[in-house]
């Protein structure tokens, strides 16, 4: 068996463990590889192992990847930073994008989404730890943001994203996933939105973010080990 292989195993079990502590259908949440800077090969072998959904930051290297699994029925997310010029290809080629925010953003992936394609499932990126390094709206900004992309017509708005500040206090990961939560009730509860995506969680606190709801869990390292990132990533 392979190390990827054996990776998946241990990460559902962690997933299933953590589902069922929380009292969760483990049906309820979804396993997301990161699968940036990584080969395609590894792809094809997480595939084999039963991973359909894949997560890339970075366009070019994505876009690379899919010509080379064109054979294979992988659901496309996009996780990292968009830029403007960016967007026509992101909403050619993915079925997901989890790092929208700002409204210029999305409403260019709205006018460039493809007539014969779905909408673009679409999660808004908070910055829910308010750090200056990170991407993502104030939670303060969320509602006003979330309102206006979920009125755009090739967009789908399925809930909120995070990348909390890292921390190895369980109970203080389940407090910052927990704000998260809190304001995807608020936001449904205030603007009538139909949110039921929670996209946060890594290889190093999922089991927090399950705690709290998590219903996309966003894996790398657990599966496909350290990153090797090449000296300059293409955007």
């Amino acid at each position: 068996m392979s190390t990827i292989v054996e990776n998946i195993a241990k990460v559902r079990d962690r997933i299933r463990e953590a589902a069922q502590a929380a009292q969760r259908p483990v049906s309820t949440v979804g396993l997301l590889a990161v699968s940036k800077t990584k080969p395609a090969s590894a792809i094809r072998e997480a595939y084999a192992a039963g991973v359909c959904d894949f997560g890339e930051n970075y366009l070019q290297e994505a876009l690379a990847k899919q010509a080379e699994l064109a054979d294979l029925p992988l659901v496309w997310h996009f996780i990292g930073p968009i830029q403007s010029n960016k967007c026509k290809a992101i909403a050619e080629h993915f079925a997901w994008v989890h790092s929208v925010d700002r409204l210029k953003v999305a409403r260019r992936l709205s006018e460039l989404r493809p007539e014969r394609l779905p909408p673009l499932n679409v999660c808004l990126q908070v910055n829910i730890s308010g750090e200056a390094s990170k991407s993502g709206c104030a939670p303060e900004e969320a509602g006003e943001l979330a309102a206006a992309i979920a009125a755009l017509p090739r967009l789908k708005l399925r809930g909120l994203m995070a990348i909390p500040e890292p921390c190895d206090d369980p109970e203080q990961q389940r407090a910052t996933f927990a704000r998260l939560r809190s304001l995807a009730e608020a936001l449904n509860a205030s603007r009538q939105l139909a949110l039921d995506t929670l996209s946060m969680g890594m290889s190093h606190d999922l089991e927090a973010a399950i705690a709290e709801g998590a219903t996309w869990v966003r894996i790398g390292t657990a599966l496909f080990g350290a990153r090797d990132y090449p000296a300059a990533p293409t955007a």
